[in-house]
């Protein structure tokens, strides 16, 4: 057998994203152009033992056509193709030459070929869904629950419109992306669940199968039992376009989570913030002329994968639109929907490899935090004036923010000096002067909420979290 050349590949998802053999195989069992023929075959010989079943085809039907579709060659249908002009019809013909010519006519009867190339799809991304992208996924949100947890406690400046706002705790910080990531999940799930087959024929009526069948849906229904699929309410020569433009929604809005991730942790690493670090090999470079460099690649990666595969939702939108009871406009644009997935799962493994190995610098967060400490209570000082009686208590600490940047007075301080303000302060109950005392206790209940969403979906995916410090 050849050995795989991967620099012979067009797409870098083949030589760069997936060069390792056990990946490429991984992928490959539900998305290559082999995986393709071998489903496509696997939804004509459902075809054909629904027939055997029904006393239509030869008993021994079944197995012959077994048999046949597992001496196939995606070589000799490409041959084939070659002369008849058509995929589908090629499969049929490469079948039929391998079975009994009394089972022949059986092969492909009273199907369309989008009863099967649709069928076949439906199957597939149903399958590497469930075996391949869902449990990779959980992988990765398993590793983002552990660092969560772990760090749950850790006081770190929150950021909104990249300036500092008010404390929260790192694990806070991540726990956003364990509930977005872990939602996703159970969207592709269910979408995953819903996608559907057909055996309706040419337009969508069952012209064909209801001459053979007194109950053609219920024939479409036995079909599709067959491969663990469900009929739409309605199909033409296609399925509904819905079911599988949902499903790539999923992956796609997936995908933009851990964009999402990608983006915040690359700018955690930033040389100003450097709260976060990744693990280099001893003989890794960071860039070909400055040697202390330590990018975040991993991220910036992920990132850049997402900004190629993201607008491809857009001709996923567009593949809505068949004319009549269907055109070939989608035919081309649905062939590259395996590269979409393939990317996610790239990108999902890398971040798998890196968060696992997240280094939290401890005292890069303590320092960006003390750096505005004497800012940061502004927004409970203003909350709890008011709450105290005062009248206009965002415009007061609103002046005194800009007095505390003009001297080096902290905010408690500008109070106590404050006639003002003294009698209002007098009002605070002790946990509330702690808080205007000691920053850091101002997390709300950041701690407890991280806690609560890790041991929800603990508890929905049931797995076992490690939570020692690196």
């Amino acid at each position: 057998m050849q050995t795989r050349d991967i620099f012979a590949n067009i797409s870098p998802l083949d030589h760069r994203y997936s060069r390792r053999k056990k990946n490429f195989d991984q992928i490959g069992k539900y998305l290559s152009e082999n995986a393709t023929i071998e489903f496509q075959a696997e939804v004509e010989l459902a075809l054909v033992k629904v027939l055997a079943r029904k006393g239509m085809a030869p008993e021994q039907a079944p197995a012959e056509v077994e048999k046949a579709i597992n001496e196939l060659t995606t070589e000799e249908i490409y041959a084939e193709e070659a002369k008849t002009k058509h995929n589908i019809r090629a499969l049929v013909n490469c079948i039929q030459k391998k079975v009994s010519k009394d089972i022949r006519p059986y092969i492909h009867f009273t199907a369309t070929s989008y009863d099967i190339v649709d069928t076949a799809n439906s199957l597939r991304y149903q399958k590497a869904a469930q075996e391949l992208i869902l449990p990779k996924l959980k992988e990765l949100h398993k590793s983002w629950a552990e660092i969560a947890l772990r760090e749950k406690d850790r006081v770190q400046i929150g950021r909104t419109h990249g300036q500092h706002a008010v404390p929260v705790t790192f694990g806070f910080t991540i726990a956003e992306y364990v509930a977005r990531l872990g939602e996703r999940i159970e969207e592709i799930e269910a979408k995953a669940d819903k996608l559907v087959g057909k055996f309706s024929g040419a337009v969508g009526a069952y012209n064909a199968s209801s001459i053979f069948f007194e109950d053609p849906e219920e024939f479409e229904k036995e079909v599709l039992a067959e491969l663990g699929l469900k009929p739409g309410e309605h199909s033409t020569q296609i399925v509904q376009a819905e079911p599988i433009t949902d499903f790539i929604h999923a992956l796609v809005s997936t995908f933009s989570v851990l964009a999402a991730f990608a983006d915040d942790m690359r700018h955690l690493q930033r040389s100003e913030i450097a709260e976060i670090g990744e693990h280099f090999g001893k003989d890794q470079v960071g860039s070909s002329t400055m040697p202390h460099k330590r990018n975040p690649i991993n991220y910036e990666n992920v990132k850049s994968l997402w900004k190629a595969f993201m607008p491809q939702m857009t001709t996923v939108y567009m593949d809505q639109l068949s004319e009549h009871q269907r055109d070939l406009t989608n035919s081309a644009s649905s062939r590259f929907i395996p590269e979409l997935i393939t990317a996610l799962l790239s990108a999902a493994a890398r971040l798998t490899r890196v968060s696992s190995k997240m280094a939290v610098d401890q005292e890069n967060i303590k320092k960006n935090f003390e750096q505005n400490k004497k800012m940061i209570v502004a927004e409970p000082l203003y909350i709890l004036l008011a709450a105290a009686g005062h009248p206009d208590a965002h415009e007061a600490v609103r002046k005194l923010t800009l007095m505390a940047q003009e001297t080096d007075f902290s905010l408690r301080e500008l109070v106590e000096q404050s006639q003002e303000l003294q009698g209002y302060w007098d009002k605070f109950t002790k946990r509330q002067k702690e808080l205007i005392l000691k920053p850091e206790k101002y997390t709300g209940i950041a701690a407890e909420k991280t806690e609560k969403i890790v041991k929800n979906w603990q508890h929905k995916f049931d797995y076992d979290l490690k939570t020692e410090v690196l």
